[in-house]
């Protein structure tokens, strides 16, 4: 009910504004958002998206009612509902994520551009010509003809709309939750009726009078172009709207698992049947709506019956609120089509297709939609697009087979947009909760690729299941000016990975470059190759070289990453407890990344008891904070080989002088304890013996401070409500190798996490 309510208020201004763009009907916008809820919403394939007369179909609506008329471009809308229908039925429905996103941005943006600069003209108290080069042309005529009125209450609007999403302070979370559009068009439209302003506002007339579909009137081919325009804008904005909401689903674990993912063929018959009933109900086209569909999902929504009320709610609405809507000034509704004609052009896009070099292809179709038209656009943007896939594209083989109920997904050959549909039809042969080996044999992986595969992987991890990216080499080369980048091979998450022109690196982890070797390069004169010395040993200068690649390189690589940490804060899952010894790179043996891991270290991952930190706080209060305040589902006490305090805690001597090492140290004097304790060994390892006393200390001191983490408050109420676990880890350092703890009968247990052991 409460999602429901937060789309509908934010729906009720835009359809009448897109109305108003199209220069269609209001009341057409008003039909078009309550069919888009109800049918879309209760035969479509994504049960959160909210469809309804979307901003990427104005200028395509207002072409074809300047040049066919109202009643045949309902016609033509039903038309098109019938192809989407006949698509859905053909299932082709992932084909259409071949398009690549260069296209579809650039699509959005010439459409962006086109909305702007029309609705400009009402913005200043004039009417808009039938395209953007005449509108263009007769803006500075406009501009020396200002209407105060007209210009003072889009203003107004535009104000609303920006700062009221920023209002500050407590009371500002509060009033946030009213969406800015619904507050922008009431503002402006009460300011105007109390200052008595005279300006043209909505006007609906009544429903007896309401235009319905008639019989298709014009030119055949002009038709068919029409029908086929229309179709191709639905579907892919409806297609790409279902898979962002499947990104925000997964997201929310909780909710992920009862949604699920979009079936998208049956997301393209709901929209054909909305878009029939729409059109011969006198509506404008329907097409999933990302505003509406994101507020949705973050109102709380968890199936259909939020977006299916959101259109019973619109039906109301425009029965009974029709006298309350009339006083909306039009100027205020153009301000709000305006601002989101602008936010269209999104300038993350921009800088994204422009790293992944399809900037050419962004701006081939963006010129196009803006001065030719949007079929045209998207033509010669897909032309623009093929050609830079031949000139890129080697042969390229997709396959999948399981072995040992392990799913094994090989690709040979680059990855492109237009192997997007082969590779989704085979990740989607994975059932959910599987174990997956996605091997990747190739040097080239564009934009589109990249995101199918690394949303996929988010959503399926999500699911219970868990993926391991593997290559031949280094890196995956992704498409990018000036860099080497890649997927990290074997880690969580697909991030792009860097290799430097100074030095060759396999990187551990999309935030580090480890185990240096320099690259080839030609021979000096004495035949010995030349290269840079990564290896360097340690100087004054070691600091500052490393801070200053660490600038060059991988900032430019974290920068969104950390920037979206700043911005919402740290939510690490665990709390990884470990040795000083630098030896032990956490982020390296586990594959995390910033955010991943809430790390404290100190000599010998030592755990004071509760009541004997003596002074030292510092452990207990980052284990309060972390269980308390970062709400961390598990904590691992970590140690590992060759371990110095365990060495000399066994070398020991009592007595002597009591230096800061010593009273440290005498929190692991119950390790020695322990396994001294009836001469029996208490933690061992799987498949052999400790290779001395110091590895048995080792892992025995891992034991004995889990139960030093028992014996805190914070731990002791989050283990006993079910919401925390504890783990033990030892590293062995020479042989790169990990255990995990598991408890056999009176002994501990140390098991070994082979390659692909990524449940353990």
């Amino acid at each position: 009910m409460s999602a429901s309510i937060a789309v509908f208020l934010i729906a009720l201004p835009l359809s009448l504004g897109i109305a108003l763009a199209t220069g269609a009907p209001l009341q057409a916008g008003l039909v078009a958002a309550a069919v888009g809820g109800i049918v879309a919403g209760r035969l479509g394939g994504s049960p959160l998206q909210v469809s309804g007369p979307a901003a990427g179909l104005t200028v395509v609506t207002a072409d074809l009612i300047h040049r066919y008329g109202w009643r045949t471009t309902c016609a033509i809308t039903v038309l098109a509902g019938l192809a989407q229908l006949g698509l859905g039925c053909l299932r082709v429905a992932r084909s259409a994520l071949a398009v690549s996103p260069a296209i579809v941005h650039g699509m959005l943006a010439g459409i962006g551009v086109t909305i702007a600069v029309a609705q400009l003209h009402i913005v200043l108290g004039d009417t808009p010509q039938s395209s953007v080069l005449d509108n263009l042309r007769a803006l500075p005529a406009q501009l020396a003809n200002l209407h105060p009125a007209a210009v003072s209450v889009s203003a107004l609007t535009l104000a609303l709309l920006f700062l009221w999403p920023r209002l500050p302070g407590r009371v500002g979370r509060f009033l946030r939750r009213i969406p800015a559009a619904l507050v922008a068009v009431a503002g402006a439209t009460a300011a105007a009726s109390l200052a008595g302003l005279t300006l043209p506002k909505v006007d609906l007339p009544s429903w007896r009078s309401h235009a319905l579909a008639g019989l298709p009137e014009g030119p055949v081919l002009g038709l068919v172009a029409a029908v086929l325009t229309t179709t191709l804008v639905c579907s892919v904005q409806s297609l790409l709207g279902a898979v962002a909401v499947d990104k925000l689903v997964a997201g929310r674990p909780g909710l992920s698992g009862r949604v699920g993912r979009s079936d998208l063929d049956r997301e393209l018959l709901g929209q054909g049947a909305a878009n029939i009933v729409s059109g011969t109900l006198g509506g404008l086209p329907v097409a999933g709506v990302a505003v509406r569909s994101s507020a949705n999902v973050q109102a709380g929504a968890v199936g259909r019956n939020s977006t299916m009320l959101h259109g019973v709610l619109v039906v109301i609405a425009a029965l009974l609120m029709v006298p309350i809507l009339e006083f909306i000034p039009l100027a205020s509704l153009a301000a709000l089509v305006m601002a989101v004609g602008i936010q269209m052009v999104s300038l993350h896009h921009i800088r994204t297709v422009t790293r992944h070099r399809e900037v050419l292809v962004y701006a081939v179709t963006t010129l196009g939609v803006v001065i030719i038209g949007v079929l045209e656009g998207v033509t010669l943007g897909i032309a623009v697009a093929v050609a830079v896939a031949l000139h890129r594209l080697t042969r390229t083989r997709i396959t999948h087979d399981v072995t040992e109920g392990v799913h094994h997904v090989h690709v040979r050959g680059q990855l492109t947009f237009l192997a997007v549909p082969r590779l989704s039809r085979a990740l989607h042969l994975v059932p959910q909760g599987a174990r997956v080996v996605v091997e990747l044999d190739g040097s080239f992986m564009d934009h589109a690729a990249y995101e199918a595969l690394q949303d996929w992987q988010k959503a399926h991890t999500a699911q219970g299941g868990s993926v391991e990216l593997t290559g031949r080499r280094a890196g995956i080369r992704i498409g990018e000016p000036g860099s080497t980048t890649g997927f990290r091979a074997g880690g969580a998450a697909a991030e792009p990975t860097r290799e430097t022109s100074s030095c060759r690196c396999s990187p551990w982890t999309p935030w580090r470059n480890h185990q240096c070797a320099p690259p080839r390069s030609a021979p000096d004169a004495g035949g010995h190759a030349s290269g840079p010395d990564c290896s360097e040993g340690p100087s004054s200068h070691q600091l500052a070289r490393g801070i200053s690649a660490f600038q060059r390189h991988t900032a430019p690589l974290v920068r969104g990453e950390l920037a979206r940490l700043a911005r919402e804060g740290q939510r690490p899952s665990q709390l990884f407890l470990t040795c000083a010894d630098s030896r032990l790179v956490t982020s390296m043996i586990t594959s995390s990344g910033p955010g991943d891991l809430f790390v404290v270290r100190n000599v010998g991952n030592l755990v004071p008891p509760r009541g004997q930190e003596s002074g030292d706080d510092s452990v207990a209060a980052a284990i309060e904070y972390a269980v308390d305040v970062l709400k961390v589902r598990s904590i691992t006490v970590c140690g590992h080989s060759g371990c110095g305090a365990m060495q000399a805690l066994m070398n020991s001597e009592p007595g002597g002088a009591q230096t800061p090492l010593k009273r440290w140290l005498r929190h692991g004097l119950p390790s020695l304890e322990r396994m001294a304790d009836d001469g029996r060994p208490w933690a061992r390892l799987a498949g052999r013996a400790p290779a001395d006393a110091v590895e048995q200390l080792c892992l025995t001191n891992v034991v004995q401070q889990l139960e030093h983490l028992r014996t805190h408050e914070s731990v002791t109420r989050a283990l006993g409500e079910g919401a925390l676990q504890l783990h033990g880890m030892y590293f062995h350092v020479g042989e790169a190798q990990a255990y995990l703890l598991t408890g056999a009968g009176e002994d501990e247990l140390f098991h070994h996490v082979e390659a692909a052991d990524l449940t353990a």
